[in-house]
Parts: C-alpha cells; sequence; structure tokens
C-alpha cells in the first residue's frame, strides 16, 4: 500500500473554496508529529542552561504570575454574565494595562524578547471573532495576554490556582464538552456577544481544535462560524531555529512508553533516558527545552476582516473551509482535510505504532468522503472480508472494487482505489483494503486486525500465511510502501516450517508486547507509543471543542494537557 501522488480532487461547494483542492498537502502527511532533533551541541546548551538560566527564568515568570494573581482576582470580582460597563472605568483601564504589562514580562523573562506583530487588530465592532491559527502549543497564549481578549475554554479551566483567576479576568466563554446542551449555550452566548456592537471583549477561538505541527491547516471546526458574525483571521509564526515550541500528540512533550526522549544529532538516533527531563509531566518539557534556549521568536499577524457572504451565513463549515483557505495562503502552507478525530487513528494503543508517512491518514479521510461510517464498516468486515477471502489473491478493477464497497465508483473511490494500486495496472487486492478498513474502524486493536487478515491470507487447511503475506498483511496495516519482516518472520517461526499461524503470532506477541520497536522499527524515533491509556485524544493547548453536532460522551484523553 503506498501514495502515487493522487491528491484529493473533491471541490469544496463555492468558487471562493475552490482552490483549497489545489493546496491540498500531499496525502500521508501526518500533522499530528513532530520530531525533535538536537545536534550535540544543542544538547550542551541545553545542559548549560538547565543549570544556569532556566531557573532563574522558571522564578520570574512564576513572580509575575503571582504579582498579576491579584489584580485579576480584584478585577473579576462580580458576575461573569454582567455585560461590561461602557466605557470601562478607569480603574479597569489600569488593570488592564498592568496585567499587560505584567504578562509581557513574563514572556520576555522566558525568552520571547521580541514578539513581532503585523497588521491592525480589528475593533470589536468590526470583528467579535478573532480565529487563529496554527495552534501548535500553548505559547499561542501569547497573543491573548497581549490583547486581554476572551477565549473558549474548558469549564474546569476555572478551578486551576492562579491560573483559573487569570482566565475569569478576560470574561471567558466557558464550555462543558460533555454537555452537549452547554455547547448550544456556547454557541448562544457567542452569537450574543457577537451581536452586542463591541461591549464585550473580542473573543480568540483556534478553530483547528487541536495542535498540529504548523505543516498545514487541518480542518476548521464549524463553531466560530456558527454566528456568522465577520471574523479577523490571525496567523501565528514561531521562526526559531530550533523549534521547542510545537506540542504535538506525538514528539517532545508526549509520554513514550520508556520515559525517553528520543533525539538525534547527525544520521544517528539516539534513546536518552538519563536526559534529566524535568518532574511534572510532559507540558513541562516543552516548557524546560523552551526556556533552555537563549532567544525565542513569535510573530502574530492579524489579517483583514473576513466578512462572509450570506452562502456562508448558511453553511458554516463553509465559512470555515474558506475562511482557512485565506489563513494557509497568508502563511504559504497547504491545507488538509485531516481533523481532530484522526489523531485517534495516528496515535492509537496497540501492538502497532502508525509511522509519521502512513497512507492509513489520507485512507481513512477518502473514507470518510465516501460517506462510509466506521460504526457500519466494522459491523460489515466479516461480511467483506469473507469476500475477500473467496477471492484470494485474484486481483480486481475499480468496477468490482466499488461494487465491494457498495459504493459509487467517483474520484473519491479511484483516489482510494490508487492507494492500492501499486503498480499501476487498474487492479488491487481486495484484502488490503479490508485490513485497512479494520485498522480505520478499530485502530487500538491491533490484534483484531491481524486475526481478520490471517482468516483472508491464510491457507485453507491451517489458517498459516509465509513471510511474503506476513509481509503485505503488516505493510497494509501500518499504511507502508516498505517493510523488512523477515527477523520477526523468523523469531515467531522457531520451528522453521516456513510459515505462521494467528496463534502462533498471538502468543508471540503476548510473550513480546512491545515486538514492533525491536523487530519492524527499532532505529526509528517516531513510532514511539504516546501514552498507556485511552487512544481517543482532548483538544490540546488551551482551546475547547465546540461544535455542537460532535459528541464527545464516553471519550478519555490520551494524556492530560495544559488547559
Amino acid at each position: 500500500m503506498r501514495l502515487r501522488g493522487c491528491g484529493p480532487r473533491a471541490a469544496p461547494a463555492s468558487s471562493a473554496g475552490a482552490s483549497d483542492a489545489r493546496l491540498l498537502a500531499p496525502p500521508g502527511r501526518n500533522p499530528f508529529v513532530h520530531e525533535l532533533r538536537l545536534s550535540a551541541l544543542q544538547k550542551a546548551q541545553v545542559a548549560l542552561m538547565t543549570l544556569t538560566l532556566f531557573p532563574v527564568r522558571l522564578l520570574v515568570a512564576a513572580a509575575m504570575m503571582l504579582l498579576a494573581w491579584p489584580l485579576a482576582l480584584v478585577a473579576s470580582l462580580g458576575s461573569a454574565e454582567k455585560e461590561p460597563e461602557q466605557p470601562p472605568a478607569l480603574w479597569r483601564k489600569v488593570v488592564d494595562f498592568l496585567l499587560k504589562a505584567i504578562m509581557r514580562t513574563m514572556w520576555f523573562a522566558g525568552g520571547f524578547h521580541r514578539v513581532a506583530v503585523k497588521g491592525r487588530q480589528a475593533l470589536p465592532t468590526e470583528a467579535a471573532i478573532l480565529t487563529l491559527a496554527p495552534h501548535s502549543s500553548y505559547f499561542d497564549a501569547i497573543p491573548v495576554t497581549m490583547t486581554m481578549s476572551s477565549i473558549v475554554m474548558k469549564a474546569e479551566s476555572r478551578d486551576i490556582p492562579i491560573w483559573g483567576t487569570l482566565i475569569q479576568y478576560i470574561r471567558p466563554v466557558f464550555v462543558s464538552r460533555s454537555d452537549q446542551d452547554s455547547r448550544r449555550k456556547t454557541v448562544e452566548e457567542i452569537k450574543r456577544r457577537a451581536q452586542s456592537n463591541g461591549k464585550w471583549p473580542q473573543i480568540m477561538i483556534f478553530p483547528e481544535g487541536t495542535c498540529t505541527n504548523r505543516t498545514c491547516l487541518i480542518t476548521f471546526k464549524p463553531g466560530a462560524f456558527i454566528p456568522g458574525a465577520p471574523v479577523q483571521p490571525v496567523v501565528l509564526r514561531y521562526p526559531n531555529k530550533l523549534d521547542t515550541i510545537t506540542w504535538t500528540w506525538q514528539g517532545p512533550g508526549a509520554t513514550s512508553r520508556k520515559g525517553t526522549v528520543s533525539l538525534a544529532f547527525g544520521s544517528r538516533v539516539c534513546q536518552l533516558s538519563n536526559y534529566d527531563r524535568p518532574p511534572g509531566g510532559p507540558w513541562l518539557e516543552i516548557l524546560w527545552l523552551t526556556l533552555c534556549q537563549f532567544h525565542n521568536q513569535v510573530e502574530i499577524e492579524f489579517l483583514p476582516v473576513y466578512s462572509p457572504s450570506e452562502e456562508e451565513k448558511r453553511n458554516p463549515a463553509l465559512y470555515a473551509s474558506n475562511v482557512r483557505r485565506v489563513m494557509a495562503e497568508a502563511l504559504g502552507v497547504s491545507v488538509t482535510d485531516y481533523t481532530f478525530e484522526d489523531c485517534q487513528l495516528a496515535l492509537a494503543e496497540g501492538q502497532l505504532r502508525l509511522p509519521a508517512d502512513t497512507c492509513l491518514l489520507e485512507f481513512a479521510r477518502l473514507v470518510r468522503g465516501l460517506g462510509l461510517k466506521p460504526e457500519k464498516l466494522e459491523k460489515d468486515l466479516d461480511r467483506y472480508s469473507e469476500r475477500a477471502r473467496m477471492k484470494g489473491g485474484e486481483k480486481i478493477g475499480i468496477a468490482e472494487f466499488a461494487a465491494s464497497l457498495e459504493v459509487p465508483v467517483s474520484d473519491l473511490l479511484e483516489d482510494m482505489f490508487s492507494l492500492f494500486d501499486e503498480s499501476g495496472s487498474g487492479e488491487v487486492d481486495l484484502r488490503e483494503c479490508v485490513v485497512a478498513l479494520s485498522v480505520v474502524c478499530r485502530p487500538a486493536r491491533t490484534l483484531d486486525t491481524i486475526q481478520l487478515a490471517f482468516k483472508m491470507y491464510g491457507a485453507q487447511e491451517d489458517g498459516s500465511v509465509g513471510e511474503g503475506d506476513l509481509s503485505c498483511i503488516l505493510k497494509t496495516a501500518l499504511g507502508v510502501a516498505e517493510l523488512t519482516v523477515t527477523d520477526l518472520f523468523r523469531a515467531i517461526d522457531q520451528e522453521e516450517k516456513g510459515k505462521i499461524t494467528f496463534a502462533d503470532f498471538h502468543r508471540f506477541a503476548e510473550m513480546y508486547p512491545a515486538f514492533a520497536e525491536e523487530y519492524l522499527y527499532p532505529d526509528q524515533t517516531h513510532f514511539e507509543s504516546c501514552a498507556e491509556t485511552s487512544p481517543a485524544p482532548i483538544p490540546n493547548g488551551f482551546c475547547a471543542d465546540f461544535s455542537p453536532e460532535n459528541s464527545d460522551a464516553g471519550r478519555k484523553p490520551v494524556r492530560k494537557k495544559l488547559d
């Protein structure tokens, strides 16, 4: 299974968004992975700064937070629902000025000596909502503290000591992610503030809903665009030589199974368990590495206010897509149809960890585009697998491929077909598609997918497979073009029969649960486990998903992130 250069061809709903198809990122890119590679000199710098400047910076930043706390506490007394007085009282203007100065001092102490601001921030009467992207770190709070704009926050954030008081000062819109009614009220509150003619502070929203590595813009959630009010796009850049800022679901700040930091110098990749990582959790690792840099840069650019058309007011998803296009052009990056939900696939728990260049994210996008629901697909997997088993290794064309999936032939289906048509012959093995569907439908259940694959590829007499079939199964399950499985196959086939059964594979996986790290990709860093918990992620950073059509009931975070 490999990518053959085909890109998504689904046209947006209007000509305004038509160029999205041309800007789409190359299929297979994983925006949820960030690899940090330190040279020997950079590691020495981190070690030196850890013993010298880091504790001083941390102490000053903490002092600034403590200094700001009583001011924010006094200024936030009273009902948060009460409409702010107009014009603001003199004492509130003074408090606002002092808090901005204190917060700027805090960022300066952290190494952000220069914050470049381009463009003009619109007045609240011109745009009540500011949409910020890309969202890649909790350092994205810098523009919030510089403008004292409101933000959409999880309700639990108000209980964070000190920080919760500072948050309440900026009159945030609180939302409970487990309460669908709260989401509806959140949208209504944003509408109310947007229609207040500038009486309320502007609201800053990160429409991506989660952190990415800034290589592209993922799908914007429609929550910020549902009110149909003008928005001002704001783009963020961190033009630093070493990117210690980015906080994705896999990379620096992500908790690995071994508790190590993956670093590389030259072509040699090392696992450093004695890297003096600070205690307290993954978010401290990002803070530590950033504060150990001599200088950090951030650029904030306010783009012209975007006023929606009547069509965009009726269609928040179209509105979001068109604003994303404008922001992508300003950043000089592509857009991708990957979503926050793709984190679950990209970083799911299981014996196999998807690589950064997997085709399966593109496959999952195409599955969504074809209207195939994972819940229904999972129920039909046995039927699909039986159909594929009957075909054996016989290749099929696109018409039969469409009939097997019970969808019409379309551009999207042709894109999906090309993922499995490695030779370009116009024929594919249906078994590979079923394996990929199984991974997308149940990303954390590796052994279930492998068992299903053994049923399709296995010999009729005993269900065994050879090394070639095992290679094909695992390549498809990982969404890669090349994978060496010889060492793994020999380790499982201890009796040297030249074939293995699923029982053999299962027994081996139970004895060596981390077999993939040792046998399939022992020298690569981007396959590390990110957590020992549920694969379903929540937005990291400090943005909240309040789109009313998306339920998060029953979800658990991969790891706790700072909100």
